[in-house]
């Protein structure tokens, strides 16, 4: 039977009794399958029943009329995997695509795959995506369109060049960029055929003949252009800013390369401030005899080193309050005064409440190093739903530190270096010492050693880590590429008006994020991937790019791939007459930068490789809804970017697959699925029996794929059950 593989099966030869959509175009001889797709089954099917011995003696036979068929009822065990496969062969279903392609039609269909992670073995989540991709494709060429569909994979990046060191045991340090490039490209090599078999197998249509792959030379000379037409419109732009950093990685990651845990412990204190000159306006309030502290609250401890500033709510209240126990005197918000006291077991009686723009003009000591100085700022990012009200503020840690310190012109050097590990700026007690962990502990003995610590506990909350080493990363400032997503952002959102999204609510989801995301760092401190092509002078903080210079590296990335960029000598990346070109210096004094592009930049820019025409947009996105903030998002800003309009007509996303009881699949959990044994059966078959690829589509075609999609043994026994109710039918045909 194979459902909804077989061109000519039921659906397909309704569609040809209608002749419209098809025209005079006819299957090929190989596809006109039907007639031996029965012969291939009842040859398959040993000992099956014929209708005459069902009947005792025959001598009823003639006097009843019943419908008589050498089609079988059911296929057991294996046999249904076997014929699939057989009739896959012999009916030449890999014809399909070229043979829909050459169809004289009008209309067409494109529906642009997004390339999943060339890193490990095929998953059920692979054959949700793809068995609804090649649901799609069908329903539209049924009814008369030519499908365009090229498959790709994601090459590059942090997820391949993990698992080759993991594999290889050794650390990024230890090899040379080529070691690890040449090992990446054969390790992703190896996982792009596994992953495509298996699409083939699942009955997935499409152009397997012409995918496209990111570490492709062709491609990645066009992800270049696209990179330099965003730099000379003023899009992408170098600077200095704190970006999620994985120690663990020694790299930048954006925010869909995130992962949270929710059941993170970090190490959470109450420390003071000592006020050192009031706020003007609240100098009656204080005197030498009665010293007052600004009392804040930090899961970050080993950011304090780091404090430029302490930032305030000016339109909330606040006041200053006597602890009982002690007598000492702090400033916080009043609607923090009850959840303070009680978190410190303490009692405060308010002396003076006022309003937050009176603390306008005064200034802290570093509970550190009392001749720094902290001043009290305000700030649109505070809030009141945890700690005092009043807000540490570390630039070099912290996104919104850096905006407020760029609006006060306030120091944001960085204490940590690429390990995750203070440097001597931080001093002889913290020098290489790591921030979240030794590190920590020292910070806050040598706040307790200044008496300026009142708690310190234990919170259970979510916090990032990296997707790929699933350890903690940091905000850390350091100079990386950005795309200014500012200058996007209004277009972006006004080209997604011509969009439909299936279901609707992904079109609010995906807004938000885009109005959360004031920039996205696109470089990578790794080296699988494909290079920044900028290069840094020897001697100053100067780099260089131009049109020329861009033009040159893409030309050489066209012809050679990117290998180029750590194979050829600096003087053959950047000869003489391009610098002449450029009006540059006559003598080299440039080296090739060391950063790559992300591979969210990678992938995002794949409309312009993989659509037929520039200006094309893609009649369909298909992903899962992780994808709204990945690649969803890339796409659309690289193309907005450039040609000022989205790269799709409709989106359309997904749910996650869980197990049957709607768990996460895990293998602690025991209840991870492989496709492959759905198919083809585990190795005790009265466990886990071969269903074969008709029970995989049939389940997915009968979801709710807008949730999640639950799968297990029950699922897939209820799935086989369907299809055998659906099978009889199939031999009167």
């Amino acid at each position: 039977m194979h459902w909804g593989l077989c061109p000519r099966g039921p659906g397909a030869a309704a569609v040809a009794a209608a002749g419209s959509f098809w025209g005079p175009a006819r299957l090929p001889s190989r596809l006109g399958c039907l007639g031996m797709t029965r012969r291939l089954v009842v040859r398959s099917v040993a000992g099956a029943d014929s209708p005459q011995s069902s009947s005792k003696g025959g001598r009823y036979r003639d006097t009843v009329l019943l419908p008589q068929t050498s089609f079988p009822m059911k296929l057991l065990g294996r046999q249904q995997s076997d014929m699939e496969l057989e009739i896959q062969q012999k009916c030449g279903f890999s014809e399909l695509y070229s043979w829909q392609r050459e169809r004289k039609v009008k209309t067409e269909f494109c529906l642009h795959d997004g390339p999943p992670y060339a890193n490990g073995d095929p998953h059920v989540g692979h054959a949700l995506n793809k068995i609804l991709k090649d649901i799609a494709n069908r329903f539209h060429m049924m009814r008369g369109s030519k499908v365009h569909f090229v498959p790709g994979w994601d090459c590059h990046g942090l997820p391949i060049e993990t698992k080759v060191l993991s594999e290889l045991g050794v650390d990024a340090q230890s090899l040379s960029a080529m070691e690890i490039r040449e090992k990446a490209r054969s390790f992703a090599q190896a996982a792009i055929e596994k992953q495509k078999s298996a699409f083939v197998r699942w009955g997935v249509m499409a152009d397997w003949n012409n995918c496209y792959y990111t570490f492709d030379p062709k491609y990645e000379a066009k992800q270049l252009r696209v990179f330099y037409q965003m730099y000379e419109k003023g899009l992408v732009y170098r600077s200095y800013k704190p970006v999620y950093w994985s120690p663990s990685s020694r790299t930048a990651l954006a925010e869909a390369e995130l992962e949270y845990n929710p059941e993170h412990v970090s190490r959470s204190i109450y420390v003071r401030f000592p006020l050192l000159r009031p706020p003007p306006k609240l100098e009656s309030l204080t005197d030498a005899s009665s010293p007052v502290s600004v009392l804040v609250w930090t899961t970050q401890p080993w950011t304090i080193p780091a404090n430029q500033a302490i930032c305030y709510m000016p339109e909330a209240k606040y006041a200053v309050v006597k602890c009982s126990a002690s007598g000492h005197l702090y400033i916080l918000a009043e609607d923090k005064i009850a959840p303070v006291a009680s978190a410190l077991e303490t009692t405060f009686d308010v002396v003076a409440a006022f309003s937050g723009v009176d603390l306008e003009g005064g200034t802290c000591s570093h509970p550190l190093t009392p001749d720094k100085v902290s001043p009290l700022l305000p700030a649109t990012h505070v809030t009141m739903a945890k700690g005092t009200g009043l807000v540490h503020t570390a630039p070099a840690h912290g996104m919104e530190d850096y905006s407020v310190a760029s609006q006060h012109s306030l120091p944001m050097d960085c204490l940590v270096d690429e390990g995750g590990m203070f440097t001597d700026a931080a001093g002889p007690e913290l020098q290489n010492k790591a921030v979240l962990k030794e590190g920590t502990d020292v910070v806050i003995k040598m706040l307790q050693a200044t008496k300026n610590v009142l708690k310190e506990e234990n919170i259970v909350h979510s916090y990032p880590c990296d997707w790929r080493t699933k350890t903690p990363v940091l905000i850390r400032a350091s100079k990386q590429w950005f795309v200014n997503i500012t200058d996007i952002k209004a277009a972006a959102k006004e080209s997604l008006k011509t969009v439909k999204f299936i279901p609707g609510a992904a079109l609010n989801s995906m807004t938000d994020m885009l109005d959360r995301r004031p920039y996205w760092c696109i470089s990578r401190q790794r080296v699988w991937g494909v290079p920044i092509p900028v290069f840094h002078h020897k001697t100053k903080d100067e780099y260089l790019i131009n049109s020329q210079t861009t033009e040159h590296i893409i030309k050489l990335v066209e012809q050679h791939g990117s290998d180029v960029w750590w194979t050829l000598p600096a003087e053959q990346l950047l000869p003489a007459e391009v610098l002449a070109q450029a009006g540059g210096p006559g003598a080299l004094e440039y080296a090739p930068g060391q950063d790559i592009l992300d591979i969210w930049f990678d992938s995002g820019t794949s409309w312009s490789c993989v659509l037929q025409d520039t200006q094309q947009r893609a009649d369909l996105y298909l992903e899962g809804k992780d994808q709204l903030g990945g690649w969803f998002q890339s796409s659309l800003l690289t193309s907005v970017a450039t040609r000022s309009k989205a790269p799709f007509r409709t989106v359309m996303v997904h749910g996650f697959t869980l197990g049957e009881k709607g768990e996460k699949m895990s293998k602690s959990l025991g209840n991870v699925i492989n496709p492959d044994t759905i198919i083809s059966g585990g190795k005790d078959h009265s466990k886990e029996p071969p269903y074969g690829a008709d029970i995989l589509r049939w389940w997915i075609a009968e979801s709710n794929v807008f949730t999640e999609v639950t799968i297990g043994p029950s699922v897939l026994s209820a799935a086989r059950d369907d299809i055998s109710k659906v099978r009889p039918a199939q031999g009167t045909l």
